[in-house]
């Protein structure tokens, strides 16, 4: 067949099929040759725009039907949970977080870094501290008490026979022995024996028993108490008030009043569980009789029932701290000033000596109590201010190591925890009343001014339990849910690792007990935090005395009961903590968001903390384990 047979014909209207009369012209065969690939194609059509169709509208009732079958229908996943913004624009909760974080990154930082230097702070104290005490250890026989001041016997001999027999009573200066108690049912009978048993000549002599007893049983019971000792010949007078205004420091400035103790020279201080041997005074008053610038001769405290659970260990492990680092540190520079337990140091010189005082086991001179304005109930650490207001005018005051009297620590937490209320919440309120009088006191330096307010109060008192539980218990949770915040390695390991192994190194046999050490004291650090606050804010509570509970001879009947004996549900109740447990669940969440989702490796440390908190949140501390 011819190919233009096969050519199909052009269409009528094409211009190119057209001849110039207008008569439709043959295909040209070379057009037949072109391959229908190198063809362009036509261009696609485009659709027919039409007008949009008005939506219908629809009632409330239908719109929300049609937005509920479209959720049934549709549902979001989870992941795509947003919340909505003031502009109202849905945000995801991932960004929202974010916002919330890097809002929360800039005050975060600011407080890391203000831990640090409060860290740094502590550091440079305790590190002070331990040099001057280890070189204090090293024996220097200069700076041994007896040494520095004047002591003699106050018998001939060296005060080795009767006291009555070997010297005339009158040789021997008046001496008041103060026992003030409050409801003290346990431990009456030690602390009265053990003052009626001083060796010192009974016309020379006089124990005063302030007993502010409101359990009429109790004070029944301390007056026979001393009705017997009084038939024995011993010189002992029973005094009760009407009333506990003042709490201790009201009943010793009641007890000051008396004709009979304003005739004597040295008042001796004991707490209700305190047992001095019977050299104390033979020992004590030697110094404040041949050295008249002295106010007070301070001794320290051995404990008798430091063995019989963790918490007595870990607190004889913190007071002997204390005496070993802070105050052989002050004695051997001349530069210590401390009170109330291991809270506290600082540093008043007068005539190039210092000061010091703990509140009891200690004589004063009588004189330098009545110069220094006697005893004041303004705070609940009555002896921290006394000491201090002696301490500006110019008293000096002796720590003596080898002299040791008998007490007990609390084996109850909560015992434990008012006690360390009352010692920290005092100290700081002191803190706001003598600041401004320390400042503009005349008769002292600015370098002494300077350590007063430094050392003690602010160093000692406020920094420490403000940071101890604001950096360990919160900065740094909290900074493991906040990518953008670090701390420095020195700060989160050096400094604490340095200031445990300066209290390591003055109890080598407590070196097991460290790690648990720790964690103890940084569940206590929140109530001695919250103690500062109270005190230097003066809140209601800052006055309250609550007194610590002994045990005494009742320790040995309760270590025959077992451990897990169940107690009655209130009992049970009682010793539920609640600021611990949900302290407890917060170092729970940062540690286990730590552990999934961040990166510091900080869980490790904050689970120990947690498990410690709740621990003691559920009062699985002290003498007694509460019902299972």
């Amino acid at each position: 067949m011819p190919l233009a047979s096969q050519l199909s014909p052009p269409h009528p209207k094409c211009p190119s099929a057209r001849s110039p009369s207008g008569a439709v012209a043959p295909r040209p065969l070379h057009a037949t040759a072109i391959r229908r690939s190198q063809v362009p194609p036509p261009p696609r059509p485009r659709p027919f725009k039409t007008q949009p169709k008005k939506k219908k509208k629809r009632t409330q009732p239908e719109a929300e039907l049609l937005h509920a079958g479209r959720r049934a229908h549709n549902p979001r996943p989870p992941s795509h949970a947003s919340v909505r913004s003031k502009q109202g624009i849905s945000i995801p909760m991932a960004a929202a977080w974010a916002v919330v974080v890097a809002a929360a990154a800039w005050p975060l930082r600011a407080a890391v870094w203000a831990c640090l230097a409060a860290s740094a702070m502590l550091f440079a104290e305790a590190a002070y501290m331990g040099l001057a005490s280890l070189v204090a250890a090293s024996g220097t026989p200069w700076r041994r008490p007896r040494t520095r001041y004047r002591w003699e016997p106050m018998m001939p001999g060296g005060g080795g026979g009767d006291v009555e027999a070997a010297v005339d009573g009158a040789a021997f200066p008046m001496v008041l022995v103060q026992i003030p108690m409050y409801n003290e049912k346990e431990v009456y009978k030690l602390s009265i024996g053990a003052a009626c048993a001083l060796t010192w000549p009974p016309e020379r002599i006089i124990i005063q028993v302030l007993d502010d007893s409101t359990d009429p049983i109790v004070k029944e019971l301390v007056e026979l108490e001393c009705q017997d000792w009084a038939s024995k010949k011993i010189n002992i007078k029973y005094e009760v008030r009407n009333n506990r205004k003042g709490y201790k420091a009201g009943a010793l400035k009641k007890g000051m009043e008396h004709i009979y103790a304003q005739q004597c020279d040295f008042v001796a201080i004991f707490d209700a569980d305190f047992q001095p041997e019977s050299d104390f005074l033979l020992k004590t008053i030697p110094f404040l009789v041949h050295n008249p610038k002295i106010a007070l001769v301070q001794a320290r405290w051995e404990f008798v029932n430091y063995d019989v659970c963790l918490m007595t260990r870990i607190q004889k492990m913190s007071l002997d701290y204390h005496f070993k680092v802070e105050q052989e540190s002050g004695s051997f520079v001349y530069s210590f000033f401390g009170f109330n337990g291991w809270n506290g140091i600082s540093y008043v010189k007068k005539n190039n000596n210092y000061n010091l005082f703990i509140g009891t086991a200690g004589v004063w001179r009588a004189s330098a109590i009545n110069q220094s304005g006697g005893w004041k109930d303004r705070t609940t650490v009555e002896d921290m201010d006394l000491a201090v207001r002696a301490s500006l005018r110019g008293w000096e005051f002796l720590y003596v190591g080898d002299i040791r009297v008998k007490s007990e620590l609390p084996s109850t937490f909560k015992a434990y925890r008012h006690q360390q209320h009352r010692w920290t919440c005092g100290a700081a309120n002191l803190f706001r009343k003598m600041a401004w009088e320390i400042i503009t006191n005349k008769e002292v330096s600015i370098w002494k001014k300077h350590h007063l307010l430094y050392s003690f109060f602010f160093v000692r008192r406020v920094i420490a339990p403000l940071v101890t539980f604001l950096f360990y218990c919160v900065v740094i949770p909290l900074s493991a849910m906040v990518p953008g915040v670090s701390i420095p390695f020195w700060g989160l390991v050096y400094i604490p690792t340095a200031i445990t192994c300066m209290n390591a190194i003055r109890n080598p046999g407590s070196l097991h007990l460290m790690p648990f050490w720790i964690l103890f004291e940084n569940v206590m650090s929140m109530h001695r935090m919250r103690a500062a606050v109270t005190g230097l804010l003066e809140t209601v509570q800052a006055n309250v005395w609550v007194v610590t509970e002994k045990v005494g001879d009742l320790l040995k009947d309760d270590l025959d009961v077992p451990l897990l004996e169940p107690v009655k549900p209130a009992e049970c109740v009682e010793r539920i903590y609640i600021p611990e447990l949900l302290l407890a669940l917060y170092l729970l969440i940062c540690a286990s968001y730590d552990f999934v989702l961040g990166s510091h490796k900080y869980y490790l440390y904050i689970y120990l903390q947690a498990f410690a908190y709740l621990v003691m949140g559920f009062g699985f501390v002290g003498m007694k384990t509460p019902c299972s």
